[in-house]
């Protein structure tokens, strides 16, 4: 199926993110300071860029479009069994941190919905059995799709998700009030009181209140090397290059290159704000990486 450019670069985009979407983003921002997270996330960007430039020349020469085979051709059946490995462990991970915070987070949005102050007993409120419909009813049939034109659908509503985050993410740090009180975890949805409890914390804000309120620029410390395996991941789309380049209409490496480059600049510049936003929204109590993942 030939498919247009624009249905493939909104495919690319969501795919073109580490497995875990915009979540993590922000605890490097709080583990290194923004001027070093801006130099870190361009310098990624730029690496992914011209790694897929490489990925696109090195098929052009052979004239082969397929992982599997770019390996056998390079290493023989080795080649072609670790590409096949390297892909497969790549679909898992990213996969199951997909399913992970569907289990733990799309509860809590169904309970904002339906505007319950409290998780009830109800199936629908299980994480557990909101992983088995959610596989079953979305992502088996895709899985069993043989043309990838129609993930550009599947695509088009996990990159709108990402929009409503990052825009859910900007709305917060105006409401959200620094220094956070005691007990604002119980109040986050309530949007009334949030904004009496800010008032009430802004009367009783001290020096020291303020000097945790301010953002670091330049940060080194024992956690700013746990931030680089996040940031190396910024951009995994390579996985999906040479499928989406296989399907274009009258492919080529110019045209692939640029749908790469521009789903790199929109999750560079959603990957930025979500990390601002949310570094000065909460500053130093921003959770380390991992934590409630065990």
């Amino acid at each position: 199926m030939e498919a247009p450019l624009q249905t493939e670069m909104v495919e690319l985009v969501p795919n073109g993110k580490h497995s875990e979407g915009l979540l993590p983003v922000i605890t490097p921002m709080a583990n290194t300071g923004i001027i070093l997270f801006l130099f870190l996330l361009t310098a990624i960007a730029l690496l992914s860029s011209y790694s897929i430039h490489l990925l696109l020349k090195s098929s052009g020469v052979v004239g082969i479009r397929a992982y599997e085979q770019l390996g056998y051709r390079a290493f023989g059946t080795p080649g072609k069994l670790a590409a096949a490995l390297a892909i497969t462990l790549q679909n898992i991970g990213a996969m199951s941190s997909y399913l992970y915070i569907i289990k733990s987070e799309l509860p809590l949005v169904i309970q904002t919905f339906l505007n319950l102050e409290e998780k009830t007993s109800d199936w629908y409120m299980n994480g557990n059995y909101l992983v088995i419909l959610v596989s079953v009813t979305i992502i088996l049939p895709l899985a069993l799709m043989r043309q990838l034109g129609y993930l550009g659908y599947s695509s088009g509503f996990s990159l709108s998700c990402m929009v409503f985050f990052l825009i859910a993410v900007i709305y917060k740090k105006f409401h959200v009030p620094c220094p956070l009180p005691p007990n604002f975890n119980n109040t986050t949805g309530n949007f009334s009181h949030v904004e009496i409890v800010k008032e009430k914390v802004q009367l009783q804000v001290e020096p020291e209140a303020s000097a945790f309120c301010t953002p670091s620029y330049f940060t080194l410390n024992s956690q700013t090397a746990y931030t680089i395996p996040i940031m190396a991941f910024a951009f995994v789309c390579h996985p999906e290059v040479l499928p989406i380049y296989t399907e274009l209409k009258d492919p080529s490496k110019k045209k692939m290159q640029h749908i790469s480059n521009l789903s790199i600049a929109v999750m560079y510049i959603m990957y930025f704000l979500a990390a601002l936003f949310g570094y000065l929204t909460f500053y130093s109590t921003v959770a380390p990486v991992g934590r409630g993942l065990g």
